[in-house]
């Protein structure tokens, strides 16, 4: 065989192997990246009584700021009391903080109704009943064990020119299964469990004469 024709023939063997490799799924196969968000109390499964029926009340929600750790598109698992895993295929399918500002509108809208409830920013024209802030220091986990949620957080009153709480939040939930889906299935619930107490302390706030 001709030298050539030798080396050709061997290009496309070695072609053919590598393609087929790839169908079986070879060792060196790259995991698919899954995305996950956190669920309001709009879905089917998480229907809540309100805390309060609101009247001539807005309630914005934000600026949420994270942590360093979790201001990342990589979900954060928490192994030890010094040691965190970052899950390089398992992400947020947008901004968490975004997410987490998203779902806690949705929570107050069902838990505060006859409100006006908005996301940060909004219109300057806009009057501001109460502004809900929030630093987020943990919000983690580890399948298998429980997930928690950390927050540092205040209302202000007087389009934000006056503080009328501040409170730090630890909460925690057990996760109900082995995987990530489940674990953000309990950081969905330690929101909701969130976003009550807020609701809670609103109402507490209007039950006193508002922001005087």
């Amino acid at each position: 065989m001709h030298p050539k024709t030798f080396r050709l023939t061997g290009a496309i063997l070695l072609s053919c192997v590598l393609a087929f490799s790839g169908c079986l799924g070879g060792a060196g196969k790259t995991p698919a990246t899954r995305y996950y968000v956190l669920n309001s109390m709009y879905s089917a499964e998480n229907k809540a009584q309100p805390v309060a029926v609101l009247k001539d009340t807005s309630v914005g929600v934000g600026p949420i700021r994270l942590s360093q750790v979790l201001d990342r598109p990589q979900i954060v698992m928490q192994t030890s009391d010094n040691e965190i895993r970052i899950s390089d295929f398992e992400r947020w399918a947008a901004p968490l903080n975004e997410n987490m500002a998203g779902v806690i509108v949705d929570n107050l809208t069902v838990l505060l109704p006859g409100g006006e409830i908005l996301k940060f920013p909004w219109q300057i024209t806009i009057p501001i009943t109460y502004q809900v802030v929030i630093d987020i220091m943990r919000f983690d986990g580890m399948p298998g064990g429980e997930a928690v949620l950390r927050a540092r957080w205040g209302i202000l009153g007087e389009n934000g020119k006056k503080v009328l709480l501040n409170k730090v939040s630890v909460l925690n939930e057990a996760i109900q299964g082995n995987t990530i889906a489940e674990m953000v299935s309990a950081q969905s619930r330690l929101a909701a469990k969130f976003s009550r107490q807020i609701a809670e302390e609103i109402k507490r706030l209007e039950e006193q004469g508002g922001e005087q």
